[in-house]
């Protein structure tokens, strides 16, 4: 039920922003000793076990019965290949920006709405798409942190994020959000289960309670998400969404000594102005 409490909302969706970027320099950390496919593997199998045991259902059969059984495959399959770029090209660049570009995926779907869902995209909508762009040319550019050629991943990951975005908004006309993120969960279970005998390398104690932890903070930090929509509207939550890359920049600073330069973070800041523009023009709707 949808109860207008703004600033519960508020607190909620930094909460939910800060786990974000804590798992996501968690994973950073964890690829420096064990394949991107393990830490994953463990992440998605903690998420599965978590929502079977939070919601207790009376037989496996009603989490996985859909009425577009396809879309919720593709979803699950973007779901892991955008964790699976991501992370692997965090273990290369810095957290900051890699989080910044996945911050393009408002954008990104504001793009590819046209096609795909059939909605009108304003003029001022596409100057925000390209807003955005131009502020990832300031951030991947020659001489920069980012000039890297796996910074091409975490532009992979924006797309792959941005259509697991357009798939769930159609998904929410048909099936229940429980059912949608449990067959979501185990789709990723699946894939990385396949890919695992290639990867497995046998963890330590330590190692592995730091894996579940990264599996319980990044179901957390989705389960807290949804709550702060349920009290306060998107307009009013994204700009505190964007206090993510805030939390990147400090992790990132902290415990991986990485700091955007000048250039980065003149990039960071033309996304985030795109994407509120994006966020602006629908609040007035």
């Amino acid at each position: 039920m949808i109860t207008e409490h703004p600033k519960k909302g508020i607190l909620l969706i930094c909460a939910a922003v800060f786990l974000f970027a804590s798992s996501d320099a968690l994973s950073k950390y964890l690829t420096n000793f064990y394949p991107v496919v393990m830490v994953l593997w463990v992440r998605y199998v903690v998420h599965v076990v978590l929502i079977l045991a939070a919601l207790r259902p009376p037989s496996l059969k009603i989490l996985i019965t859909t009425q577009n059984p396809k879309l919720q495959i593709i979803r699950g399959l973007c779901m892991a290949n955008t964790n699976l770029m991501f992370i692997s090209a965090l273990h290369y660049i810095p957290l900051a920006e890699g989080t910044a570009i996945i911050y393009l995926s408002p954008l990104l779907v504001t793009a590819m709405s046209g096609p795909l869902l059939g909605e009108r995209i304003t003029r001022m909508q596409w100057f925000a798409v390209a807003i955005g762009f131009i502020g990832v040319l300031f951030i991947v550019r020659p001489g920069g942190n980012m000039f890297h050629p796996v910074a091409i991943l975490a532009l992979g990951a924006a797309f792959s994020f941005s259509l697991y975005q357009i798939i769930t908004r159609k998904l929410n006309y048909t099936d229940k959000s429980s059912i949608t993120n449990f067959i979501s969960g185990l789709v990723c279970v699946l894939v990385t289960s396949l890919l695992l005998p290639f990867f497995w390398k046998t963890p330590t104690l330590h190692f592995a309670l730091l894996m579940v932890l990264l599996g319980i903070s990044a179901l957390v930090s989705h389960l807290l998400m949804t709550r702060a929509y349920l009290h306060a509207k998107p307009s009013t939550l994204a700009p505190f969404s964007y206090t993510q890359l805030l939390f990147a920049g400090l992790i990132g600073h902290v415990f991986f000594n990485q700091q955007p330069d000048l250039m980065g973070l003149v990039g960071m800041l033309v996304i985030v102005a795109g994407g509120l523009l994006i966020f602006s023009k629908l609040s007035y709707k």
